[in-house]
């Protein structure tokens, strides 16, 4: 059975148990269990299919009554239909079978911005550029086809066919591909570069089953280009397999050290502890964190701050610490039931309430923001029965969420009004889109980030050049607006440019960190360490 972390998902085999002397490892035992009340619902059901005035389909009903009855227990187990089985699992499988493209939609036109390396539209020679027109008989661009229609139209079965038609820059002929669908890897790792000469940066998506050999290729690269120090970006991480966060904490910490453990409704206590020295325990660290990232990261962040091991930077986390095992049904569909709760290494339970109901759990981002707790760090009500001490003697709380060892504010940065002009109305990504496009020959030659920026640099007409794009949409650039708006727009065109142009998001966060408060701390931080 499958056992995960995320904010909808969490858990995966922790597999020892506590006894005198050392941890013997073992496995779980399977619970015992007997469906109390089934012959009452049975009865139910079969009288309903019996007697019922109208004909009745009793699968119907149940299909319908199990979301339902999952909502009483708790906000994290829910029930997963199977024709929604393949989505829900997508993310923590890391592959799926579908064309190989990344594509954007933002001109209401199927644009592909990457095509995944010697993947199946690699091979047909489909490039970056191309506009998908047709697929199939069908025309999809100018439709308004919302993209996860696109999505599922594009993606099938392993080995199935698709015939597109696709418009390439510089020919006025429609040009046909049949491309056969294939395994197609989910990177979870989302970007890798060096931030400055010693300080390196990998940032997280989720914890997939790739995801710690995602890792250690990540760090391995950063290393060979000179890695002193890592920031590791878990912001709007909302989990996924646990084993995956256990094992990326392990490469951080010396043997022996407690990472998480559960405890069921009989009380067992089952812990994970780091099984060799990681290669990067010395390696100085700090772990980005926001009210997104939720479960597996909650316990990462939490095995890094609460051994001492690293600096924790951002905003207070989600607040998930249920544990789900995923449980099959014949038919293809699936539970995930929550069967435990976790603690981080110092006994915190970092779970936040959820007594009053669904609603009430789904607003508590919207109610953090309303209490200004994004904004400041005063806002937030730390109980003193929730302190816990880690082994240096630092304080952390218990209760909602990863408090960060250096908070840091959401941006409230001003801006000019032909900014938030530009951004409300999709101008400046779509000037972007057409820079690519312009510059696709050579923003395609580009094999490094340092080589994208060392190009952008280079161009001193991009704000220039929005305000002439934004102009033939409707939208006059004002100099004075667009001069103390600068920073902000040059930042933001590099940052999509380099979105476009490079397979992962490397070329994002290497540009928009100079706008990037908790990036910003994170780098003054460790370069303050390593100047010790």
């Amino acid at each position: 059975m499958l056992m995960l972390a995320t904010a909808t998902l969490v858990g995966v085999g922790i597999g020892r148990i506590i006894g005198r002397g050392n941890p013997t490892p073992m496995v779980a035992p399977e619970p015992a269990w007997a469906p109390l009340g089934a012959d009452k619902m049975s009865q139910t059901l079969g009288l309903v299919s019996a007697l019922y005035v109208d004909p009745v389909s009793v699968d119907s009903l149940i299909e319908r009554a199990l979301p339902h009855l999952m909502k009483e227990l708790d906000p994290h187990s829910v029930y997963i239909p199977a024709h929604e089985m393949a989505d829900a699992n997508e993310s923590i499988e890391g592959e799926f079978d579908g064309i190989g493209v990344v594509f954007n939609m933002g001109t209401d036109t199927i644009v592909v911005m990457n095509v995944v390396p010697k993947g199946p539209s690699d091979k047909v020679g489909i490039q970056s550029g191309d506009r998908i027109i047709t697929i199939e008989d069908s025309v999809v661009a100018g439709r308004k086809i919302p993209q996860n229609k696109i999505v599922k139209t594009l993606r099938g079965k392993r080995g199935s066919k698709v015939r597109l038609g696709v418009q390439r820059s510089g020919s006025d002929e429609l040009l046909s591909f049949t491309v056969k669908r294939d395994k197609i890897p989910v990177n979870s790792v989302d970007a890798t570069f060096m931030l400055t000469d010693e300080v390196g940066f990998v940032r997280l998506s989720s914890f997939a089953k790739t995801s710690y050999e995602e890792m250690k290729q990540a760090l391995g690269k950063l290393e060979e280009q000179g890695m002193k120090s890592l920031i590791f970006d878990l912001r709007d991480n909302g989990g996924g397999l646990l084993d995956q966060a256990i094992h990326i904490a392990e490469m951080f910490l010396p043997t022996g050290k407690l990472v998480v453990y559960t405890v069921d409704r009989a009380g067992n206590r089952l812990e994970e502890h780091s099984r060799r020295n990681g290669e990067y325990v010395n390696l100085p660290i700090a772990v980005l964190i926001n009210e997104s990232s939720a479960s597996a990261s909650e316990i990462l962040a939490g095995a890094i701050q609460d051994n001492d091991r690293g600096t924790v930077i951002g905003r207070r986390s989600f607040g998930k610490a249920l544990v789900q095992r995923q449980i099959p049904y014949s038919d293809g569909s699936a539970l995930r039931l929550t069967i435990a709760r976790y603690y981080t290494p110092t006994g915190r339970s970092i779970q936040k309430p959820y007594d009053k109901g669904q609603e009430e759990y789904e607003m508590d981002i919207y109610n953090r923001f309303m209490h200004s707790e994004l904004f400041s760090v005063d806002s937030i009500k730390l109980a003193d029965s929730l302190k816990y001490y880690t082994p240096e003697g630092k304080v952390v709380y218990g209760g909602g969420g990863i408090m960060p060892d250096i908070f840091v504010p959401l941006d409230t940065t001003s801006v000019s009004a032909f900014y938030r002009e530009v951004m409300a109305k999709n101008i400046l990504y779509r000037y972007t889109m057409d820079y690519t496009d312009r510059h696709r020959a050579k923003l395609t030659r580009v094999e490094s980030v340092a080589e994208l920026n060392r190009m952008l640099d280079a161009d001193p007409t991009l704000v220039e050049g929005l305000g002439a794009y934004a102009a033939k949409q409707g939208v006059k650039a004002d100099p004075a607006q667009v001069e103390e708006s600068r920073k902000l727009l040059l930042t933001q065109i590099r940052a999509y440019i380099g979105r476009n142009a490079t397979y992962d998001y490397s070329g994002y966060y290497s540009n928009i960190y100079v706008i990037d408060s908790t990036m910003l701390r994170a780098v003054e931080v460790l370069e303050n360490q390593s100047s010790k």
